[in-house]
């Protein structure tokens, strides 16, 4: 993910607001900065930028909503929450978070000027955010515990299994009994209330001023933590930008529209070298297409030389099945191979008989074999004869020469459907 701009907004009476930066994996940089909202945009260019506003002008609620969504759902969430809104509906926008697994689904309301003047000091300031929360809603949940943040006056509670809630109220007592963290002592009743352990995060600054506070009230607790924070509150709250119940407060006619040009900008890199990718792909394959039809033109020369070699006279038009229809002719004229394997058995056998009868040329055709036999006599050729004559073959000699070694003689051998040297 992209670099991000986290951006806490001032509480009302103030002017200065604090951000940080968060890398591409979420985390947060070490170092905050403070000042205005033009200071702000000065120093972030580009990137997701999500806002938290003061959660004290938001109303945070988790009613049960009919099923549903959209418009539908919007429409319910007014009727649902009508016992706890002291404005009229029209003048507060509503914005619905995740439904949860315990039927409620969190809900936070605003009064429409509020959320219209933040957005506009904050365009006006060349900031565009994508989304903004209340400020609470990113506490963490801890499961064993209440989680208590202090900040000012400003108290917020955060008990397991439940969303936050803030309370601004002084001192520390009356905002711990009015969150209902602890009892109160002025209204006793028949079951004392059950001790919280909790864990309260709060910067060194609030807790030099609330010490004492708390240490006169630690018998009011089952058991009290104390976290500080350092570096502030907002490294605190970055951890909590995947909490699935932060309500994002732009919605409805509030939606951001998408900056088009702002993320043509982000991608405009990766998309050139994609194009330059498949401008290289495309060279590649017409490279090889025509390498393929320079292959494929030179095997169709040599297709038709050895067509040409094998049966002069015939004009190539397709060779493969020209050549087939050939072949499949020769087999149905006569005995082809197979006789010219058993002529070959047959001279085997008369050169066993006819001892220092040797064959130094041969050639076959239209079932008839000429050779060029060397034998040490006529009587000896006159031998290899007879023999073929009595395997059904006719053998003739068309010459014969005396050698030193005998004589040589060209024989003609044929079968019956064989042609006769004239």
């Amino acid at each position: 993910m992209p670099k991000s701009l986290l951006l806490r907004l001032p509480p009302l009476g103030q002017e200065e607001t604090e951000w940080l930066t968060l890398d591409e994996a979420g985390a947060p940089t070490p170092t905050r900065q403070r000042g205005s909202l033009s200071l702000a945009a000065a120093v972030w260019r580009n990137g997701r930028l999500v806002v938290l506003a003061p959660a004290t002008q938001i109303l945070l609620a988790e009613p049960e909503l009919p099923p549903g969504s959209g418009a539908k759902l919007a429409r319910a969430v007014p009727f649902a929450l009508e016992e706890q809104l002291t404005e009229d509906v029209d003048l507060l926008s509503f914005a619905i978070g995740r439904r949860r697994a315990s039927a409620g689904t969190p809900v936070a309301v605003v009064s429409r000027s509020v959320l219209q003047g933040w957005i506009a000091e904050l365009t006006a300031a060349g900031l565009n955010p994508e989304v903004i929360y209340p400020d609470i809603s990113l506490m963490p949940e801890n499961p064993g515990q209440t989680v208590l943040w202090l900040e000012n006056e400003r108290l917020a509670v955060r008990r397991p299994g439940a969303l936050p809630f803030a309370v601004e109220l002084s001192p520390v007592r009356e905002a711990l009994v009015v969150a209902g963290v602890i009892a109160d002592p002025l209204e006793p009743s028949a079951e004392p209330k059950a001790k919280e352990s909790a864990i309260l995060y709060v910067t060194r600054e609030d807790w030099v001023r609330v010490q004492g506070d708390f240490e006169e009230l630690l018998e009011d607790f089952e058991s009290l933590k104390v976290q500080l924070l350092a570096d502030g509150p907002l490294p605190w709250l970055a951890r909590g930008l995947n909490n699935p119940d932060a309500v994002n407060l732009l919605q409805g006619e509030f939606s951001r529209t998408v900056d088009y040009g702002a993320r043509w900008r982000q991608w405009r890199l990766a998309a050139g070298l994609a194009a330059a990718l498949l401008l290289i792909h495309v060279a590649a394959q017409a490279l090889q297409i025509r390498n393929a039809k320079h292959e494929s033109a030179a095997l169709d020369g040599e297709i038709s030389q050895v067509f040409s070699s094998a049966m002069p006279g015939d004009t190539p038009s397709n060779p493969r099945r020209q050549m087939q229809s050939k072949l499949e002719k020769i087999r149905k004229s006569g005995a082809g191979p197979q006789y010219f394997l058993r002529t070959l058995q047959t001279l085997s056998g008369a050169l066993a008989v006819t001892p220092k009868t040797t064959i130094s040329a041969m050639s076959y055709r239209d079932d008839s074999l000429d050779m060029t036999v060397s034998a040490p006599s006529l009587a000896a050729l006159s031998q290899l004869t007879q023999f073929a004559g009595k395997e059904g073959l006719t053998a003739e000699i068309q010459s014969s020469n005396p050698v030193a070694a005998g004589v040589e003689a060209h024989l003609h051998v044929r079968g019956q459907s064989g042609k006769a040297h004239r």
